[in-house]
């Protein structure tokens, strides 16, 4: 099956990594792991590294399973990127509670932010290539401020340039990234490019921004896409496409209509868009770090269970035997 298809890694060796999200589960079996060492050089753990199942209780941490999916890379050649210190979601109640149960102070914290980082990003230190640091710190809209999350209501503002601060101080060598969706929308765009210039500004370290890029079929434009590119590559940072996968419904969509199966038309549709977005990607070689699926077949997409729960979908480029489809060849197959 991997033998007679190229191998990502090997077409785009020339312009950027090509990664995927991956879990304890996806590397300890066949055929997922002979697909994922072929066709990738980076790998991102999709869960294993976030605070809720790295560190479940005060002084407790489990690195088991991000340690295996370390391991996995190492033995095949492949990096990692952590993902994520600081996110307002999966990070468990404790961190903003005193043993009452009411909310613990800046300063309290402020400590249990650098003792998850530093221990988590210690225990990586020189494995890890690099680290979403902050995930998801801007609201989806208008004004488009700080997302009022429990980081934000209990440190204030600046608890993004202590989580990088942190961060660098924990591993000097490694890669440090702002990561969010909806890059493309122009309001986040621009609170994204003025978070980021701000951090710079301050003399805070970091590398690139992530934009996750969990699109559609229909949506967003290309040129959306290019805007955001040039935007933050503007601030002299690199740009990762950190989350790609390409949803066949549209947002507010809550059908199920592909369960028995993709339409050709359909299928086409999508490989033409990923071709288009690719063609873009090669373009920006020079500002662009990686290109990230989240995921690495359509059976194992979160988005057969997001927005709509159980819902067959078909985001990414192999198919629910592990076989490549149209989009595969979209991408694969080019001019070079």
């Amino acid at each position: 099956m991997t033998n007679e298809i190229p191998s990502l890694k090997e077409v785009y060796r020339d312009y950027f990594y090509i990664g995927a999200a991956v879990s304890v589960d996806a590397i300890s079996k066949s055929p997922d792991k002979e697909l994922i060492a072929k066709q990738f050089n980076i790998i991102t753990p999709e869960n294993a590294m976030k605070f809720e199942p790295i560190h479940p209780q005060d002084g407790v941490y489990n690195f088991e399973p991000a340690d295996k999916i370390v391991e996995f890379a190492r033995q095949n050649g492949m990096k990692v990127v952590g993902h994520t210190l600081i996110w307002h979601n999966q990070t468990p109640d404790w961190v903003f509670k005193d043993a009452d149960g009411n909310l613990v102070n800046r300063d309290v914290l402020l400590k249990r932010m650098e003792e998850h980082i530093k221990t988590v990003v210690g225990h990586y230190k020189g494995k890890v290539y690099g680290w979403d640091v902050v995930n998801e710190a801007i609201d989806d809209s208008a004004p488009y401020g700080l997302r009022d999350s429990m980081w934000k209501k209990i440190i204030g503002d600046d608890y993004i340039e202590w989580a990088f601060k942190f961060a660098h101080e924990a591993d000097p060598d490694a890669e440090l990234y702002y990561n969010d969706y909806n890059t493309e929308t122009p309001g986040k765009r621009e609170a994204i490019y003025n978070l980021v210039k701000g951090l710079k500004e301050k003399g805070i370290r970091i590398d690139a921004v992530g934009m996750q890029s969990h699109i559609n079929i229909y949506y967003p434009s290309v040129q959306e896409i290019e805007e955001s590119i040039k935007k933050f590559s503007s601030l002299g940072v690199k740009v990762n496409i950190s989350e790609l996968d390409m949803d066949l419904y549209k947002w507010d969509d809550k059908e199920d209509r592909y369960k028995d199966g993709v339409p050709d038309d359909i299928l086409k549709l999508q490989a033409g868009r990923y071709g288009e977005i690719f063609a873009l990607y090669r373009n920006y070689k020079d500002v662009i770090g990686r290109v990230t699926f989240w995921g690495y077949y359509d059976g194992g997409s979160w988005l057969n269970d997001f927005p709509v729960k159980g819902r067959t979908n078909y985001p990414l480029l192999f198919d629910r035997e592990f076989m490549p489809k149209p989009a595969f060849w979209s991408v694969a197959k080019f001019a070079q």
